[in-house]
């Protein structure tokens, strides 16, 4: 009887690891295990990985599917299967039988899913967005139980800043309303991917495998529904994607596919961080490969993509995550960091199945020539050209700290923000950069102005009426700090309310000062307005050179117009209109966003010192 059951075990494991049913040798993985049908491109690439698994001949038996190719690399324990699925083939399953001779090895049965109607054409995040990033392991902590997953390396310890704190998907899902309500139409969330690593992998940049969401954060179907929930208000998911590296205690690192599936195989190089040698018409080529090869740090091994099945990977894998999670966009890693022909060739290739979809580079430059080198549509003096939408702006970004800081004079203070912005005629679609105070890898905002809340509410009144697509940072709502400049740990501090016994909670307002409150009210209120902004969302721009304290600019369509006032005068002051009648008619009125209060736009206007104002001429 014990070797009845014990048989049927057996059986039933087998079922479920997708391998021959009389337990012969298993089949480890199958990557991606399920794809779609009538998408664009009809080849799939599969990475089938089991001991000695090249000595195997893969079959199948399935209308509108066949086996295209099937490619053997050095590593016997891999092989990469291609199907070929034609636009007509009809949802359903098939079994994919592997064969040693005449002997079966193994048989995975694979699914072939129907696309929601529509899917292809899905709109991404737009200029009428903003999102809200938000670090998941420090947001909220929604669901205790999976802080210590069983055979995960890290342990939870909230006294660590640089462990894991315990926050998860649930914990954004519960919040769902709190995120909407303050008016943010878009999440982009640091990476859920599986950070499977010995230490410090919160942050999620360390993945250990690319098709699984780490459990302590939840699971694929808790992401997917999170973003299902989200757009159910109006809410879109912006995943955070790397394909430069992954963590050194990724699955396939103890046996490796091939001796090029990384850069510097052999032994840890570091990157040089030399982003500028993609440019450099002068450049050497060991100069260049010594930037794109080298590795982050010692536990983040780079990828080569140069491997073209590597490369297929992990376009398919961009995809699959689109598509099965229903993201609206893309925010992606160290983008200069990989090959420059492939991240040409990953962005077209997803484009080309989205074409509406959007994606924003990281290039963590404040050099305007250098970061407009990867838009879409740049003409480029090397002759570079690519697929992707948009790119993160740290010129402006940085520039506008620079500005609210510095003494107002004809050579600092706002006019290098001024002079920052003139330079978009580089940028082959400005509008669609993504803007932002901060983010999670460098000091907050409300840090970076000195703890100056005057100058904070001029600085975030810039990003969210500004041409691009504004993003901020949780917690800068309620102008968390951090005490440690650069300390990642820090600037990732825990959002008070996340977890019980929190001393203040930010989603309620218990505990806050009456500062933050005011923050939190200040930048609810501009957001909700700005939902309906269509001058701000689509409109064209134009400003005036700061003078005497004032930074002016306005918003327009031809049915709608947004005046914006900045003004860091420490007293009240009186702006004199008739500089800007190229655009402003005399007599008009407008409605102050920030005060509420109705301006009449005749000769002046006083403006209240160190305030901003968004004058609404609809």
């Amino acid at each position: 009887m014990n070797k009845l059951k014990q048989g049927l075990a057996m059986m039933l494991t087998a079922c479920v690891l997708g391998m021959d049913a009389w337990g012969l040798e298993k089949l480890e993985r199958v990557e991606p295990s399920f794809w779609w049908t009538g998408m664009r491109n009809p080849s799939l690439q599969l990475l089938v990985y089991g001991e000695n698994i090249s000595e195997t001949k893969p079959s199948l038996q399935y209308e509108g599917v066949r086996i295209e190719k099937v490619v053997e690399v050095e590593n016997p324990n891999y092989l990469f299967v291609y199907l070929d699925i034609t636009a007509n083939t009809k949802p359903g399953s098939f079994s994919i039988h592997f064969r040693k001779g005449k002997k079966d090895y193994a048989t995975f049965n694979y699914e072939l899913r129907a696309r929601r109607p529509g899917s292809a054409e899905r709109t991404g995040f737009t200029p009428a967005d903003v999102m809200y990033l938000i670090t998941p392991d420090r947001f909220v902590n929604g669901d205790p139980g999976n802080d210590n997953m069983e055979g995960y390396k890290e342990k939870a310890n909230r006294a660590n800043k640089g462990g894991r704190h315990g926050g998860d998907i649930e914990g954004i899902i519960d919040n769902l309303d709190y995120i909407h309500d303050l008016g943010f139409t878009a999440i982009w969330l640091n990476p859920v991917l599986e950070n499977d690593m010995p230490s410090y992998s919160y942050h999620g940049y360390a993945t250990t495998d690319f098709y699984k969401v780490d459990q302590r954060f939840g699971t694929n179907e808790a992401y997917r529904n999170l973003s299902l929930k989200a757009g159910e208000k109006g809410i879109k998911m912006v995943m955070d994607m790397i394909l430069n590296h992954c963590g050194s205690a990724h699955w396939w690192m103890s046996d490796l596919p091939a001796s090029d599936w990384l850069n510097y195989q052999t032994g840890f190089r570091q990157t040089t961080h030399r982003r500028t040698t993609v440019q450099d018409p002068y450049r050497s080529e060991v100069d260049y490969k010594e930037f794109a090869d080298g590795w982050f740090v010692a536990t983040m091994p780079d990828l080569n993509q140069k491997n073209d099945l590597l490369a297929t990977y992990l376009i398919q894998n961009s995809i699959w995550w689109v598509e099965y999670a229903e993201l609206s966009g893309i925010r992606m890693d160290t983008y200069p960091y990989p090959d420059m022909q492939y991240m040409t060739a990953w962005t077209c290739r997803v484009m080309e199945e989205y074409p509406n979809l959007n994606i924003v580079g990281e290039e963590w430059s404040l050099n305007p020539a250098i970061t407009s080198h990867w838009q879409r549509g740049k003409v480029n003096a090397n002759g570079y050209t690519s697929c992707l939408p948009g790119v993160m702006d740290f010129p402006i970004q940085a520039m506008l700290v620079k500005g609210l800081t510095d003494h107002e004079s004809d050579h600092s203070g706002m006019i290098t923000v001024y002079e920052m912005l003139g330079n978009d005629f580089l940028y082959a679609d400005p509008f669609n950069l993504v803007i932002f105070p901060d983010n999670h890898d460098m000091d907050r905002f409300y840090t970076q102005v000195k703890e100056d809340y005057n100058l904070f509410k001029q600085g975030i009144t810039y990003i969210l009426t500004m041409r691009g697509i504004p993003q901020l940072y949780y917690g800068t709502e309620i102008l968390m700090t951090n005490s440690g400049p650069g300390d990642h740990g820090l600037i990732r501090t825990d959002f008070p309310g996340g977890w019980d016994g929190d001393g203040k909670d930010a989603f309620t307002g218990a505990g806050l000062t009456a500062r933050e409150k005011e923050a939190k009210s200040f930048i609810k209120n501009v957001l909700n307005w700005r939902k309906t902004a269509k001058a701000v969302h689509h409109g064209k721009l134009m400003h005036f050179a700061p003078e005497n304290g004032f930074y002016v600019y306005f918003r327009y369509t031809d049915s709608h117009k947004v005046m914006v006032i900045l003004n860091k005068n420490d007293g009240d002051v009186t702006l004199d209109l008739t500089r800007f009648r190229q655009i402003l008619d005399a007599g008009k009125k407008g409605k102050d966003i920030i005060s509420g209060k109705t301006i009449v736009l005749n000769r002046e206007i006083q403006v209240p010192a160190h305030t901003p104002m968004i004058i609404d001429m609809q």
